[in-house]
């Protein structure tokens, strides 16, 4: 798709989120539309139901099928299979990062944190649908380092039912962080810490 559309699209289906994880949805992308979703299996959504923007804020509904084959359901925990809750977490951290992308945030997102997570139940093998509910309180671009950044609130629910609530969920977008040559040493091929521009 045209990259003019991909900021009007309000939906996702599971082949064009794989086609933004491997860099290849957007056909005309502009300078530092570097930003990917993980790949399966760490790929925690099968579609973007609705994404929608008014002003600063905004909203995300996703989805993912629960496999009884994942392989988290493998090794966590042998015995007393259980989706890992920091999965959900890092669903909400996915799910904002492709938001601020989606309103026009150039580099590649990094989770920042959140401030308070909720856990009420948990996901087995043989639940159906996990549902993320996305609440985008605040998107802002940041004119001098050319940074995105968005702070929202985030619902799981597991066969509509509320197990975890995230506050205060943080991405950010960062310019000049990629690193496409891996495994090969380059100047981004070591971590430590982001400047945050926004602090």
């Amino acid at each position: 798709m045209k990259y003019s559309d991909f900021l009007k699209t309000d939906r996702f289906s599971l082949e064009e989120l794989l086609a933004f994880s491997y860099g290849h949805l957007v056909d005309d992308p502009p300078n530092y539309f570097d930003a990917r979703l993980p790949a399966p299996p760490f790929l925690m959504v099968d579609r973007i139901l609705s994404i929608t923007h008014t002003g600063k804020r905004g909203s995300v509904i996703a989805e993912q099928g629960v496999k009884v084959d994942a392989w988290f359901f493998q090794c966590h925990m042998p015995g007393d299979p259980v989706q890992p809750g920091c999965l959900c977490v890092d669903a909400i951290w996915q799910i904002v990062g492709f938001y601020c992308v989606w309103r026009g945030a150039r580099g590649s997102g990094r989770a920042l944190g959140c401030e308070e997570v909720s856990f009420n139940g948990q996901i087995r093998p043989y639940n159906k649908i996990v549902r993320y509910e996305v609440d985008v309180k605040r998107y802002a671009e940041l004119k001098e380092s050319g940074s995105s950044l968005a702070i929202a609130d985030g619902r799981v629910f597991v066969d509509d039912e509320l197990i975890m609530t995230i506050k205060n969920a943080r991405t950010g977008v960062f310019k000049g962080i990629v690193y496409p040559d891996y495994p090969r040493q380059s100047p981004n091929s070591k971590g430590g810490m982001i400047k945050r521009d926004y602090e």
